[in-house]
């Protein structure tokens, strides 16, 4: 005959089987697991902090460059093609 819900059940848990936990129990796994990677993060020392900013502003300098050159290139283009808007 077939086995009752129980009997099933702790079939199962005898067998291994993990139980998945709840909806509370997975929000704690998650949190212990973020503490966790945390502990690993290193943080910079002061002269590579300076090191990082100053190659960002470059990088952020560099792009704004590009961009407004590009910028002013295709409103050349574009002028050249359709005119000033003056008729």
């Amino acid at each position: 005959m077939a086995k009752s819900i129980a009997a099933r059940t702790a079939n199962s848990d005898e067998n291994g089987a993990e139980k998945t936990p709840g909806f509370f129990g997975r929000i704690f796994q998650f949190l212990r697991e973020v503490i966790a990677e945390l502990k690993k993060v290193t943080t910079p020392t002061g002269k590579e902090l300076v090191q990082y900013v100053i190659i960002v502003l470059l990088f952020v300098a560099f792009m704004l460059l590009l961009i407004s050159g590009l910028d002013y290139l295709f409103g050349q283009g574009a002028f050249w093609i359709f005119g000033n808007g003056v008729a």
